[in-house]
């Protein structure tokens, strides 16, 4: 597991190039337990993780695996069963919710229906008692940096999903809060408006400069926005680092599987040459994988090879710089900017390969076709070296 620096660190990388003494959020140890039917159930196991000051900070992993627990820890709506959690250096493991400076964003949204936009927006404003003229100032701002400006007056009913997703994030920033949580916040919006949100969202991020802890269980979600990512998985994070270095440098067989598409391909080395490691599957078929000096002859490898990087050939190439590997297609899928196909390959495992449909057309391979397929030899990754 890749973790944070310990709590008396002082070097954070914020994700909005800002530096500070502390980190906005940190965890030491922290563990949560519960009861289940008698028994002790971990749901999140010994977690040290420091997250930076004006950062967007993704929890990505599948259902269970503890990312909303963790949020929640952070929000007080949890108490760690072991371990401390820090806001901005101070230790908040005991304190309340609502005395914790930070503002939650839901799925659900929770606007009040009865109030319109303005009102939804100061509510919290109002109950701090904080002055008219300022009230105005600070709703006019939020919502101008939310793009809602003029549209004080509507009621909830009266906007779209996306519009609604808006007014509550301005409802909870307007606080001007240390940090905003956000749980699936768009997991109710219909593909297209979602993905348009996952580009405003990171505008308003970077806008503001709070640091933003986002749950999801979208891969695309969590690619797109953060500047750094931790992949959970039973309880535990399985790699720590930024999207580019999870998608390309996956550290374990789960984070392979559960980023992006993966083909996967396992096998001996049957020699190291200049620090590329080779698999030969089958004859006149190879795997080029860098592996520096940490690979020796006879060792066994799970190498890792993405669909967008692989070419697909008819004929066999001759090109021995490169990976080769023979299979047949046994399915084709015309996704508009590419076709995808899957071919089962000598190796005995499948290959998915995206061939983007930048010239012909008309140029397909077919079902049943043999074909051919090679990639540069750093386009192959080796997990766990």
């Amino acid at each position: 597991m890749t973790t944070s620096p310990p709590h008396h660190a002082t070097s954070v990388q914020p994700g909005a190039g800002q530096r500070a003494a502390h980190p906005a959020i940190e965890f030491a140890g922290v563990r949560k337990d519960y009861l289940s039917h008698g028994e002790s159930v971990p749901a999140v196991k010994s977690l040290d993780l420091a997250i930076g000051q004006g950062e967007f900070f993704s929890l990505l992993g599948p259902s269970g695996c503890g990312k909303t627990t963790t949020m929640r820890m952070i929000a007080g709506f949890e108490e760690p069963t072991e371990g401390r959690v820090f806001l901005d250096g101070k230790d908040v493991t005991d304190v309340t919710p609502n005395k914790r400076d930070v503002n939650m964003v839901f799925q659900s949204y929770a606007l009040f229906p009865h109030l319109n936009v303005l009102q939804n927006v100061a509510f919290g404003l109002e109950r701090k008692r904080v002055a008219k003229n300022e009230i105005k100032q600070r709703v006019g701002q939020m919502l101008e940096i939310v793009s809602l400006t003029g549209m004080e007056k509507r009621q909830p009913r009266e906007m779209s999903g996306g519009q609604q997703q808006r007014v509550a994030l301005a409802r909870a920033l307007v606080n001007h809060p240390r940090a905003l949580l956000l749980d699936e916040p768009l997991g109710a919006l219909d593909l297209k408006l979602r993905q348009q949100m996952q580009v405003e969202l990171k505008r308003i991020q970077r806008e503001v400069g709070i640091t933003f802890v986002y749950v999801t269980h979208d891969q695309g979600e969590a690619l797109t926005m953060s500047d750094r990512i931790a992949v959970m998985n039973a309880g535990m994070i399985e790699q720590l680092g930024s999207p580019r270095e999870i998608y390309e440098k996956p550290a374990t067989r789960f984070v392979a599987g559960f980023i992006g598409t993966s083909n996967l391909v396992d096998g001996q080395v049957t020699r190291v040459d200049g620090g590329v490691a080779v698999l030969e599957p089958a004859p006149q078929e190879r795997v080029l994988v860098p592996v520096g000096g940490h690979v020796e002859t006879g060792r066994n490898l799970e190498v890792l090879v993405r669909p967008e990087k692989i070419d697909l050939h008819r004929t066999i190439p001759r090109d021995a710089g490169t990976s080769v590997l023979s299979g047949v297609v046994t399915e084709v899928v015309y996704h508009g900017t590419s076709t995808n196909y899957t071919v089962a390959t000598s190796a005995g495992s499948d290959f998915v390969v995206f061939d983007q449909n930048a010239n012909d057309a008309e140029d397909v391979a077919s079902r049943g076709e043999r074909v051919y397929l090679t990639w540069a030899p750093q386009h192959s990754y080796p997990i766990g070296v």
